[in-house]
């Protein structure tokens, strides 16, 4: 992954040059097409998404919540928190997203703390702590 293309990303924003080559080697891009289901809720979660371009419709226990679009992430709630999906990301248009796999998140949070600070600080919000 190209450490340019992650300084754009808002989550990312304002690290080091050093920091962001750090977080490229632990991350990925991937594209999926319209329809595709990028968590199922009440599976178990592998990995951490943010998404480049496209949107996707959040939906809990069959009812849409959110959408989300360039910018948003998701799938940081099942990795630090439940272990399981807490709900289902279902692409509504084909997307680019970045893609972390657990063991890459977990180096993430010990190596570049202040992106897990900021990263918590969203799970407390989307949980409404």
């Amino acid at each position: 992954m190209d450490s340019a293309q992650l300084a754009s990303v808002g989550i990312f924003s304002g690290l080091s040059k050093d920091e962001l080559r750090k977080l490229a080697q632990w991350a990925d891009s991937v594209s999926v097409d319209a329809g595709y289901e990028l968590a199922k809720e009440g599976q178990f979660a592998h990995e951490f998404f943010v998404i480049e371009d496209g949107a996707a419709e959040v939906t809990q226990s069959g009812e849409r919540i959110a959408e989300l679009g360039p910018g948003d992430f998701f799938g940081e709630i099942g990795l630090l928190e439940t272990e399981r999906r807490t709900a289902t990301v279902t692409a509504t248009t084909p997307m680019q997203l970045i893609v972390m796999f657990q063991r890459e998140f977990k180096q993430m949070e010990q190596e570049l703390p202040a992106v897990a600070t900021r990263i918590r600080s969203a799970i407390r919000a989307r949980l409404g702590d």
